[in-house]
């Protein structure tokens, strides 16, 4: 390892992190990595939690990190994974996330269609193969699950991978939230393998109990906390209303880049025709929204000068939630004030007002189960009654209804 590629990342989370390999710091150093220092991990988490302004950046880091700290112990457990399946498994978590678009999960559907971001992961992934004379093949394996030891998948994406124990940790730092907070280092040491299969040792179990717990808070007081829902849902419909006005050839102020994306609809059969798009969305980050909403306060558009002014100056909607859909009749109540207040027509309506459902469960055993080592060598599923824990319970799924719309024609 050349001397200028022994780097130290100080984190605030874990510490020291060290770059334990070479072509993990170029791929760090690359402009693609480089990016995600500028998308918030959060979305618009920080306008309820001021701290949550960290990014996806610090996320891979940190879950490179975990997956490293990981593969260690499980080495010591004689479990074997040669230098080339760790530096696979290393790269694989470390670009997992790297086909997020601007504001993380938020935008997730307003800038590419039929695609998630780990479809844009996997083509960014193939593309830094080819720039890298194919040193990336196994790393795009082990994250599509192709590679024959299923447990490094695991680590990247599982019950309890690398990934969910990085941002739980981390978004409960930035956040202040400790109800997130979670013993990481005794859950590494808890883990090993048995039959290609990431599992626990019993003595583990109550860090994990613990980490699944964490898990369900986190959702409800961080990643679905109402106001947060709000913010999103306005921000989702201002770049709706933005991309409604460029496709009709109506000026919208905007990046090239992200003119490019409001004025077509690309989904992944275009990335794939056309390779110029991935390198024109990888100019894309959280910047060129928040620029953008800011000059579109003045644009002579109503419903995206209002919308984007709503925004800048943190007048977020009222959001109402509740374990039963909206009644019809309280939708309409609410449709008939806002029609009247704002002096819109129906079909505007749904700028201003967002229904729809949350849904969360901590634990979901029927992808993927979180086994349980036993000290008779047998393995069960923590949601067994014979641990006679609170597991069973929190993989059911709870769903809440919302209904969101401006706070000034609340009637109370």
């Amino acid at each position: 390892m050349s001397s200028n590629k022994r780097k130290i990342i100080n984190d605030p989370v874990y510490g020291f992190i060290p770059v334990p390999d070479d072509v993990l710091f170029d791929i760090i150093e690359h402009r693609y990595f480089q990016r995600l220092r500028r998308i918030k991990q959060l979305g618009l988490t920080h306008l309820v939690y001021p701290g949550a302004l960290h990014t996806r950046f610090h996320h891979a880091l940190g879950a490179m990190y975990l997956v490293k700290q990981a593969a260690e112990v499980l080495r010591w457990k004689a479990i074997e994974i040669s230098p080339g399946e760790e530096r696979g498994v290393l790269l694989a978590i470390l670009l997992h996330d790297i086909g997020h678009g601007p504001f993380s999960h938020a935008l997730e559907n307003c800038l590419v269609f039929e695609m998630s971001h780990e479809d844009l992961s996997v083509l960014f992934m193939e593309r830094l193969n080819e720039e890298f004379n194919g040193l990336l093949t196994m790393a795009i394996d082990i994250f599509l699950n192709r590679y024959p030891k299923k447990f490094l998948h695991q680590l990247i994406s599982g019950q309890l991978d690398m990934d969910r124990m990085d941002y739980l940790k981390r978004d409960s730092f930035y956040t202040g939230v400790s109800e997130g907070v979670i013993n990481s280092d005794r859950l590494l040491n808890m883990l090993t393998v048995v039959n290609d299969e990431l599992v626990v040792e019993a003595k583990g179990i109550y860090s994990v109990e613990k980490f699944i717990v964490a898990r369900r808070l986190m959702y409800w007081q961080v990643y679905l906390h109402k106001t947060v829902l709000a913010a999103e849902q306005m921000l989702v419909h201002t770049l709706k209303r933005a991309k409604i006005l460029a496709e009709k050839g109506i000026p919208v102020f905007a990046t090239p880049s992200l003119s490019l994306f409001l004025e077509n609809r690309f989904t992944l059969k275009d990335f794939i025709n056309q390779p110029f798009l991935l390198d024109e969305f990888a100019l894309l980050d959280d910047s060129d929204i928040s620029a953008s909403i800011k000059v579109w306060s003045n644009h002579p558009d109503p419903i995206l000068s209002e919308l984007s002014r709503c925004l800048v100056e943190r007048r977020l909607f009222a959001i109402e939630i509740g374990s039963t859909p909206v009644s019809e009749a309280h939708f309409t109540g609410i449709s008939e004030r806002i029609m009247k207040f704002k002096e819109i027509k129906k079909e505007d309506l749904p700028f201003f007002l967002y229904k729809g459902e949350i849904a969360n469960n901590a634990y979901n055993p029927s992808n993927d189960k979180i086994n349980i080592l036993q000290k008779n060598g047998t393995l069960m599923d923590i949601a067994a009654e014979t641990f006679q824990l609170n597991i069973a319970s929190l993989s059911e799924i709870v769903t809440n209804f919302y209904l969101c719309y401006p706070k000034e024609i609340r009637s109370d």
